[in-house]
């Protein structure tokens, strides 16, 4: 798949700084393991003829890149949702509520939360394609003993260990691309990885629904491993080696300090608080809609409800375009119309018919990918420094949301049907607005004259 635009600025924040210098952009570490002959001033990036090594668009290395990406995301997401198309199944199965069948997709996101930054810390010293390899591969052997899980308990350890092996990929791919590709073809490069996150995502929920449908939830899980082999395969054959990477020694003090200086940054705060809205509100939806489906009044065959996942390839689109979006509204409209696409789906899907439903989903996963897409292409682009941190803090917020927001709306929905779940949605919304507007009033208050020049709204 090509990139859907080549030109648009990687999306940002409201209210964030003018984006950085070519020079600026290149991290620290990258910066202090030049050769010791080149100027201090000159980046890793940059020859001493002064041409950007980064990757861009028309280059194949580029193209590799973003494929071997869109791969990665294949296979972390295909393991990573495997159970959540089966829900049904496994309540049926194993005689569980719809919280209690929540927790083998909720376990794996938190695993894979906890497991961000020790992951992180690792691509800074064995390098970013050695830990995204190590990561998808250990996942993968795991996902091959899931079929064998005799017990609940048993399934929800092993998707909790198989999440914290799954953390190398995430949280490093967003460092390798910030670092890789030339800041001009962020935006388009961070989208078509999003939109392999949306396939792998849609992938694992459609090939494990519908093996689960035929032949049990077992084998829906043997299937969707099948699947990610095939696409840890391919991204070996694809991925290019790291030319910016530059490694440093695992220093956990180091990292501690550079953790605690983006929790004080403001704009990554703001980030990381809408990456874990927006995915509360996935997770809340995602978790409960085969529930819904197969319940009155829509009594939906098994097959049939498995097959609503194709939904996500509105998420592709939607993420795939995210940066061009962002170049015709603006940060901030875009993110308004991704809180509002969403908050409109959430209210659509309160419709008693089967097309008010699924519209609604629709809705919900445009707007959802939309936001993710914008607040995520940030963070590579506002961090300075230990940028494999930074990202791994978004996605443990990310993550966290991931899990508390669809245990809450699986707990809902067993309480007080759908309308309890699109609640928990609706709230998950309002919260990310009062972000943004807050976002949106600091940046009106640093163009009035006399404020700082230095204020990051």
């Amino acid at each position: 798949m090509p990139p859907a635009s080549t030109g648009a600025p990687a999306a940002t924040l409201p209210g964030a700084l003018p984006q950085p210098s070519t020079a600026a952009s290149v991290p620290a570490a990258s910066a202090a393991s030049a050769p010791a002959s080149a100027p201090a001033s000159v980046p890793a990036s940059v020859t001493s003829a002064g041409a950007d090594l980064r990757l861009r668009p028309g280059v194949r290395a580029f193209r590799r890149a973003n494929l071997a990406l869109f791969a990665a995301g294949i296979a972390t997401f295909v393991l990573l949702y495997a159970t959540q198309g089966l829900l049904p199944l496994l309540s049926q199965d194993l005689g569980l509520t719809p919280g209690q069948a929540s927790w083998t997709a909720s376990a794996a996101t938190l695993g894979l939360a906890l497991g961000l930054l020790p992951a992180s810390a690792l691509s800074d010293r064995y390098g970013r394609t050695a830990v995204m390899t190590a990561s998808m591969a250990a996942a993968t052997g795991f996902a091959l003993l899931l079929p064998l899980a005799p017990d609940l308990t048993t399934l929800t350890i092993l998707r909790a260990v198989q999440g914290a092996a799954l953390a190398g990929l995430p949280a490093t791919a967003m460092a390798y691309l910030a670092e890789e590709v030339h800041p001009s073809a962020l935006a388009s490069a961070m989208g078509l990885y999003v939109a392999g996150n949306s396939i792998g995502g849609m992938g694992g929920r459609l090939v494990s629904g519908w093996a689960g449908a035929a032949w049990g939830w077992r084998w829906g899980l043997a299937a969707s491993a099948l699947v990610a082999v095939l696409a840890v395969v391919a991204f070996r054959l694809l991925i290019p080696p790291a030319r910016q990477f530059r490694r440093t020694p695992v220093d956990a003090r180091a990292v501690a300090r550079t953790v605690s200086s983006h929790l004080r940054d403001p704009l990554l705060l703001r980030l990381y608080a809408l990456g874990a809205l927006f995915m509360a509100v996935f997770g809340a939806v995602y978790n409960t809609v085969g529930f819904r489906l197969i319940a009155a009044p829509f009594h939906l065959p098994e097959s049939i409800a498995a097959s609503v996942f194709v939904v996500y390839l509105v998420g592709t689109v939607a993420s795939a375009n995210a940066g061009r979006l962002t170049g015709r509204l603006g940060r901030r409209g875009t993110l308004y119309v991704a809180i509002g696409t969403t908050a409109a789906g959430l209210l659509l899907s309160l419709g008693g018919s089967l097309v008010c439903a699924l519209l609604g989903l629709v809705l919900i996963t445009a707007g959802f990918f939309i936001g993710h897409a914008t607040a995520s292409s940030s963070v590579g682009r506002t961090a300075t420094h230990g940028r494999a941190q930074a990202s791994a803090l978004y996605l443990i917020a990310y993550y966290l949301g991931n899990s508390l927001g669809g245990t809450l709306g699986a707990d809902a929905y067993h309480s007080s049907g759908w309308a309890g779940a699109a609640a928990v949605g609706l709230v998950a919304m309002t919260l990310a607005a009062g972000v943004t507007l807050y976002a949106t009033r600091q940046a009106v208050r640093s163009r009035r004259p006399g404020a700082l020049t230095s204020l990051r709204a």
